[in-house]
């Protein structure tokens, strides 16, 4: 009787300890979803943003599809979330307050344009940040939703944009006023379909396109092929420029499912090329140099997580979209956080004064630029808080565990599907929560059988001699 009642209390114990380490975690999870408040859902939550020299444009392709710009001072002046995604957004020359950019809309009801939902409606649209006037300049429906998107769409004079479809593994030159498409490359012309991403789910992913107007490239298009881990550049006479590649399949040292590359030609200390190296947590810029591209700059800090976009301003700064950071930064020469705008998930962001992407930045090479790695410290970023270097957070700690043991890429999708506020802690608290109340059902088993009289023995034992 003694030891039974030894053994039950015990058990309870340990149910008071499992009890004591779910409630921890859930409090550490109920406390991040109730102080971050960040959010770009709605106009009333977006923050302001420090001030700058001139207009600032950011879009969002996650949860929420939005469209903001803030004025010079950092005031909201324009606001939509009308699309389901809003992706890459450029200027419109000659037209200060107006921008033009790519969005979709998924189609989740039945009807002439979707006879099997859900599907894509994709367009190209000009806004007028000042009037609030929308006014559609091309549009086309795709049969799905999944992979169905146009990331990217690049001006080429008043009549032509190129187009970048992903649905089609295809970049298109289309006439926006006839809507006939008078250039195409197809990516299987000159990629095979075993490698890349899952065919045709989401193969090529070509989620970006620059018509190159200046230099050596003059006319080429420059093209973003993410899931084969290449930048590639196309004539429009002769196809794919297969020297001029930079990356290869698989080979993620140098790229990694990257975005948005820009370049930047020999007038501003080019051939350059300025990407941001997504999965690998980055950004980098390449110098063409004897006919080969060599990495010149690479910049990151504790915080960068998933960056989409980089933009070499005609100051010295590059312009960052970091995704999975919540924000929107510009980094000076020195590799410091100079401005910085929280986002639930931007995906791209431009200053309109400085021209389509920026077109007056300088290369790394020709700015002296030094690179600037996590381990180095001082880009401003980070979830520090400036306290004690002895100070021990176990949550953080586990977080950081966490995401060190789990593939980049895993680690991305999992914080995509997850509430903004969510980070490396908070996933620690609710595996703690979840390896916890494991362990507690196991023990509560093994304690019912016993207490039942069954027992189990391992199918190998060792007999001991008599």
């Amino acid at each position: 009787m003694l030891e039974r009642v030894r053994s039950e209390l015990s058990r309870n114990r340990l149910r008071v300890a499992f009890v004591a380490i779910l409630l921890v975690s859930a409090a550490a999870v109920a406390s991040a979803s109730t102080n971050n408040g960040l959010s770009t859902a709605s106009e009333a939550d977006v923050p302001n943003a420090p001030p700058t020299e001139n207009h600032t444009v950011v879009t969002e392709s996650g949860r929420a599809g939005t469209i903001t710009a803030y004025d010079p001072d950092g005031e909201v002046i324009y606001y939509n979330n009308t699309r389901t995604k809003y992706f890459d957004v450029d200027p419109v020359e000659g037209e200060p307050l107006t921008v033009e950019y790519t969005a979709t809309d998924t189609i989740h009801t039945e009807g002439p344009t979707c006879s099997e939902p859900p599907c894509t409606r994709n367009v190209i649209e000009r806004a007028n940040l000042s009037t609030g006037e929308i006014e559609v300049v091309y549009e086309r429906y795709d049969h799905k939703e999944l992979a169905a998107e146009w990331h990217d769409a690049d001006r080429i004079n008043e009549t032509h944009v190129v187009v970048a479809d992903i649905i089609a593994d295809q970049v298109f030159v289309v006439n926006t006023e006839t809507e006939v498409v008078d250039w195409l490359w197809d990516a299987q012309s000159d990629f095979p379909v075993e490698e890349g991403g899952p065919y045709p789910r989401d193969w090529a992913h070509i989620n970006d396109v620059e018509y190159i107007e200046d230099g050596e490239m003059e006319g080429r298009i420059m093209v973003d092929l993410r899931n084969q881990d290449q930048v590639v550049f196309l004539d429009q006479r002769e196809g794919l420029l297969e020297n001029w590649t930079l990356g290869s399949e698989n080979d993620y040292d140098i790229l990694y499912e990257q975005h948005n590359p820009d370049y930047i030609p020999e007038s501003q200390g080019g051939p350059a090329v300025v990407v941001a190296d997504s999965e690998n947590g980055r950004i980098q810029e390449f110098q063409r140099e004897d006919g080969e591209w060599n990495r010149t700059w690479v910049w990151e800090d504790d915080r960068i997580q998933w960056p989409r976009d980089a933009d070499r301003l005609p100051n010295g700064n590059t312009l960052i979209t970091d995704t999975h950071g919540n924000r929107v930064i510009e980094v000076n020469q020195s590799g410091d956080i100079v401005w910085e705008v929280g986002s639930t998930l931007p995906y791209e962001a431009e200053r309109l004064e400085t021209g389509d992407e920026s077109e007056g930045g300088q290369s790394a090479a020709a700015l002296g630029l030094e690179s600037r790695s996590e381990s180095s410290g001082g880009g401003g970023g980070g979830d520090g808080d400036g306290g004690s270097a002895f100070e021990f957070r176990p949550l953080d700690y586990l977080g950081d565990h966490i995401e060190s043991i789990l593939p980049h890429r895993y680690y991305n999708a999992l914080l995509f599907v997850s509430p903004v506020w969510m980070g490396q802690s908070e996933f620690a608290a609710i595996g703690i929560a979840l390896l916890t109340g494991l362990t507690w059902a196991a023990l509560e088993v093994r304690w019912q059988l016993r207490d039942a009289g069954i027992r189990f023995r391992l199918p190998v034992y060792r007999e001991e001699r008599k």
